[in-house]
C-alpha cells in the first residue's frame, strides 16, 4: 500500500448494492485498507456515480432493483465520460454458475465473485488492479493524446505541428492548419443541453474528424468544444474545402443524446501559406493564427456552404490579433 500513500487522495471506490449488509461488509473491508467509498443504491444512481464522482474502481451487486449489474458495466463501458481503464467488479449475493461470470465478463468486468465472498480476494484483487488504473492515469496525463476522443491533445498537436513543419520546409510545400468549434441546439420541447453532455459531443466530433481527414492530416483538440486539424500539402482554397467536407458529415451523421436532438453548428479559422519554407512564422504560431480567427467568428456571421462560418487569419479584425 505504500504507492497509495504517496497519492494526494485515498483510491475511491463506487460500491453499488441494494442490500445493507452486503455492502456494509464490502465497506468495512475497504474502508480500515486506506479506501474511500461512495455507496450507490440502485443502477441508475450507480451510473450517475460513476460518471459525477470518477471513482478508481466499481463494485456492482448482479441485481438490483432496478437495473442488472451487468447492464450497468455495459452502458458505462460505453460511456466515454467513464475511464476505460476503471476496474469493474461484479458480485453477486448467491452462488453463481458459468453463464452468469461469462454474462459478467462480456459486459466488460474484470473481476465476477459469487459467494461466499473472500475479503482478502476481494482486497488483493482491488489493490492491483487499482495501482495499474493509477498508473495508466498518469501515462494518459503525461501523453500527447486526448483522453476523451483519442486524438492528439494541444501538447501533441504542437509536437506534430513541428515534424511536419520541417518536410514543409525541405520540399517547399505548402501548409494549413484549421481550428474548428461547435455550437449545439436542443429542438424546441426538449431539455436543456446538460454539462455532461460535453464529453459525448467531444467524442461524437472526434470521430468524424477521424473519418473525414486525411492519412496524411494531423487532428487534435485544442479545448472542449475547439479542435484543429494541421494539413500537409494544402493551400487555402483546400483548407475551405475540408471544412466543407466535415460540415456535410457533420450533418450527415446527427447526434442523439437521451432520445433529444443535438444540431450542430460548425465553425472554423484558417491560416494557410503556399510555401511554408518562407513563411514568416513557424507551425505553433499557424496553429494559434488559426484559433484566433475561430474565435473571431463568435462576433459575425460569415457565410460559407453548409451553413458553417469560416474565417482566414487574414480577415479577422484587428481587436482579435494581440
Amino acid at each position: 500500500m505504500d504507492d497509495r500513500s504517496q497519492s494526494s487522495r485515498p483510491p475511491l471506490v463506487l460500491i453499488a448494492n441494494d442490500q445493507e449488509w452486503a455492502a456494509r461488509s464490502l465497506e468495512s473491508i475497504l474502508g480500515p485498507n486506506g479506501y474511500a467509498v461512495l455507496r450507490a443504491y440502485t443502477g441508475r444512481q450507480a451510473l450517475d456515480y460513476a460518471r459525477s464522482a470518477l471513482p478508481d474502481a466499481v463494485i456492482l451487486d448482479s441485481r438490483m432493483s432496478d437495473l442488472d449489474g451487468a447492464d450497468v458495466c455495459r452502458m458505462l463501458r460505453n460511456d466515454p465520460r467513464f475511464g476505460a481503464a476503471v476496474p469493474v467488479f461484479i458480485t453477486t449475493s448467491g452462488p453463481a454458475d458459468r453463464a452468469q461470470a461469462l454474462a459478467a465478463f462480456e459486459a466488460g468486468a474484470w473481476e465476477f465473485f459469487s459467494e461466499p465472498l473472500d475479503g482478502e480476494i476481494i482486497l488483493r484483487k482491488l489493490e492491483n488492479h487499482v495501482r495499474a488504473k493509477r498508473e495508466i492515469d498518469r501515462v494518459r496525463d503525461e501523453s500527447l493524446l486526448d483522453q476523451i476522443t483519442g486524438l492528439y491533445n494541444m501538447r501533441g498537436l504542437a509536437r506534430r505541428a513541428r515534424e511536419i513543419a520541417a518536410e514543409a520546409v525541405r520540399h517547399h510545400n505548402p501548409l494549413a492548419c484549421v481550428a474548428f468549434s461547435t455550437e449545439y441546439e436542443v429542438g424546441v420541447g426538449d431539455r436543456p443541453a446538460g454539462p455532461d453532455e460535453a464529453a459525448l459531443v467531444a467524442s461524437h466530433l472526434g470521430a468524424i474528424f477521424r473519418r473525414t481527414g486525411r492519412t496524411s492530416d494531423v487532428i487534435g483538440r485544442l479545448g472542449q468544444s475547439e479542435f484543429a486539424i494541421i494539413a500537409p500539402a494544402t493551400e487555402a482554397r483546400g483548407a475551405r474545402r475540408l471544412v466543407e467536407r466535415i460540415q456535410e458529415t457533420l450533418e450527415a451523421t446527427p447526434l442523439s443524446v437521451d432520445g433529444c436532438p443535438r444540431t450542430l453548428k460548425l465553425r472554423a479559422g484558417y491560416y494557410a501559406v503556399s510555401d511554408f519554407s518562407e513563411a514568416a512564422v513557424d507551425a505553433v504560431e499557424m496553429l494559434l493564427r488559426a484559433a484566433t480567427a475561430l474565435r473571431s467568428t463568435r462576433t459575425a456571421d460569415v457565410g460559407a456552404p453548409g451553413g458553417s462560418s469560416v474565417r482566414a487569419f487574414d480577415e479577422v479584425p484587428a481587436r482579435f490579433v494581440q
